[in-house]
């Protein structure tokens, strides 16, 4: 790596299991190489072959895909310490488009890097699974967000679960959250036109859920937040007692 900074994968799943020195090592040395991109650049595009995945180092990206009529569905937001690419693996050709929301810095690394954390790892194995088995809940918790809720609900569920994201690797992390998307992106996320999501906000300010000053987001009632959409928090604790010993 470039830097000396701890590796931002160790950080994030050392928050679920203890990883001895040859994990931290492995998870590193996905990390060996760097890449810089601007916001709004193209990661790599629909039906590319997928030879690499990436560890998000820095700053926030998203995946997306096209719908026939022109109009983008933004798919999943990725924070520092997430994988790009984890769940098209199972395909030689990603599934969907990969852009960056703001300045920021990908590793990437090929996907047989991760041969010898399946065969020499076995717990760290076991939570890489989990994670990706977790990503299913998650996919489901946001149908019913963009199926059954109004757009206050929307933008609720789309702020706590990215406040709750955040929280694993920023260990002091309060009810306030840097948000670098903008309003296009964001009802890109929920299926939303940007001036009901500016709308809305409004509302939510005015409301006192809510509030914003400059980039940063504070969610000034989380917990009514919470009871609005019936929250579940799906990343602060994983079931990790069957994993090997």
């Amino acid at each position: 790596m470039t830097s000396d900074k701890k590796s931002c994968l160790v950080e994030k799943l050392s928050h679920y299991i203890e990883l001895d020195e040859l994990a931290e090592s492995q998870l590193a040395s996905l990390e060996e190489h760097e890449r810089t991109y601007h916001r709004h650049q193209e990661v790599y595009s629909e039906t590319d072959e997928l030879k690499y995945l990436y560890v998000v180092k820095r700053g926030w990206f998203y995946s997306y895909t096209d719908m026939p009529d022109g109009r983008r569905q933004i798919i999943r937001v990725l924070h520092p310490g997430d994988i790009v690419g984890f769940p098209d693996i199972a395909f030689e050709y990603a599934t969907s488009n990969i852009r960056a929301a703001e300045d920021g810095c990908l590793c990437p690394f090929p996907k047989q890097k991760l041969d010898a954390i399946f065969e020499k790892s076995p717990r760290l194995t076991a939570l890489l699974f989990l994670m990706a088995n977790r990503e299913l809940a998650c996919v489901i918790d946001t149908l019913r967000a963009m199926g059954r809720m109004d757009a206050r609900e929307r933008l609720a569920y789309f702020f706590l679960d990215l406040t709750a994201r955040l929280r694993i690797t920023n260990k002091d992390m309060t009810d306030t959250i840097r948000m670098p998307m903008n309003q296009h992106e964001i009802g890109d996320a929920l299926g939303l036109t940007h001036t009901y999501v500016s709308k809305t906000i409004r509302e939510m300010e005015n409301a006192g859920l809510i509030s914003r000053k400059g980039a940063t987001l504070t969610l000034a009632q989380e917990t009514r937040l919470e009871d609005m959409v019936d929250f579940s928090d799906r990343y602060s604790r994983l079931d990790t007692s069957w994993f090997p010993s």
